[in-house]
């Protein structure tokens, strides 16, 4: 999976929330959303492009690896190096420093239930 940079991730949500799209409108979103010159957002387009992140085919571009791909890579190298790839010890950490609404908490163990069942991981 390759590595996406901060400024890469954040090119990357608009992409994914209008792809297939054209480059000039990629540049013209990157200029309102993100105050990016056009050189700016070719250049990303290309750099991304070269990593196999996106494709770039007669000025269409489109995504090649899903927002939930990356998000799960970020997760599990943010959860390794933090926290030694335990998420138990992730959780609580989070849940010291956060308030979790009731709600959360019964979507959170509905997950776990589901995970228990075999329908996870």
């Amino acid at each position: 999976m390759p590595k996406i940079f901060e400024s890469e991730y954040r090119f990357c949500l608009i992409l994914w929330e209008y792809e297939p799209v054209k480059s000039g409108d990629l540049v013209r979103l990157c200029k309102e959303q993100l105050g990016w010159k056009p050189t700016t957002t070719y250049t990303v387009i290309k750099r991304l492009s070269e990593r196999g992140v996106l494709k770039n085919e007669n000025t269409i571009v489109s995504s090649l690896i899903s927002k939930d791909e990356i998000q799960a890579e970020e997760i599990d190298e943010f959860v390794e190096k933090k926290f030694g790839g335990s998420l138990p010890a992730f959780v609580a950490a989070f849940a010291k420093h956060q308030k979790i609404s009731a709600a959360e908490i019964d979507e959170m163990q509905k997950m776990i239930d589901q995970y228990r069942e075999g329908g996870g991981g």
